[in-house]
């Protein structure tokens, strides 16, 4: 693994902040930092896609325009590992992928406080509210619903926090935060969806894990994003015990 090499605006995630975690001919797999978005940023923020271009473009020296296919997204606030592809042949049969269900995306998150139960599977009926620029839960009824559900494995609690695993059944804009803060446990730093703590980097959610079969070899790969420093170190300890075993 390595990390790409430029010099940007300290003030927002640069190409530095990046870890490529793998790449061949045909996938670009990332580390993304929080507080950077996949893409569609507004006209001169940059993007976790600009920079993959543009990190591939160099190294390879590249003229003109490079290709890199958008299969998944992560929020802006929401670090952790995300998957792109370098041909549109894997970006077809990767988002193939996606649709059906065949990937396995873990995520870990902060939450305020203890889950009802220690391990639990979250069912609704989600759709997007863009006025408010928010995914609500809503009744199986209303013609935008669409159902969303994921489980979630408690592995520990301190300092009045909880350690979750998450592991998405359905993939929905703003699912985990949505669903999450309807069962009343908000992930910790995101005051959109309820939070009232404090959080050093965009919110306590990360994208953990990443299982997806090769585009063209259809061999299965795993991949992990291991959690920033600026988390607690109980839960990066609780995190490394959790992946050794």
């Amino acid at each position: 693994m390595k990390k790409f090499s430029d010099q940007s605006d300290a003030s927002v995630p640069g190409p530095e902040d990046i870890e490529l975690i793998h790449e061949d001919n045909h996938l670009y797999v990332v580390d993304k930092p929080c507080h950077l978005p996949t893409m569609g940023a507004a006209p001169g923020m940059p993007t976790l896609l600009e920079y993959g271009r543009d990190d591939i473009r160099r190294r390879y020296r590249k003229p003109g325009n490079v290709y890199l296919g958008v299969v998944s997204r992560l929020d802006s606030l929401v670090g952790g590992v995300i998957v792109f592809a370098r041909t549109s042949k894997a970006a077809a049969r990767l988002s193939k992928q996606f649709r059906e269900r065949t990937v396995s995306k873990t995520y870990h998150a902060l939450i305020k406080g203890r889950p009802p139960v220690d391990q639990g599977r979250l069912e609704h009926w989600l759709r997007r509210d863009d006025r408010i620029r928010r995914t609500l839960a809503d009744s199986q009824q209303h013609p935008d619903a669409e159902f969303a559900a994921l489980h979630y494995v408690s592995l520990g609690t301190k300092q009045g926090q909880t350690l979750i695993r998450i592991g998405l059944e359905t993939g929905r804009r703003h699912q985990i935060r949505a669903q999450l803060a309807t069962a009343g446990m908000p992930v910790t730093g995101d005051r959109k969806y309820g939070s009232r703590v404090t959080f050093p980097c965009g919110i306590a959610l990360h994208s953990t894990e990443l299982a997806i079969d090769h585009p063209t070899t259809g061999r299965r790969l795993t991949f992990h994003s291991p959690f920033p420093t600026y988390w607690p170190r109980w839960s990066r300890q609780l995190l490394g015990n959790f992946q050794r075993d």
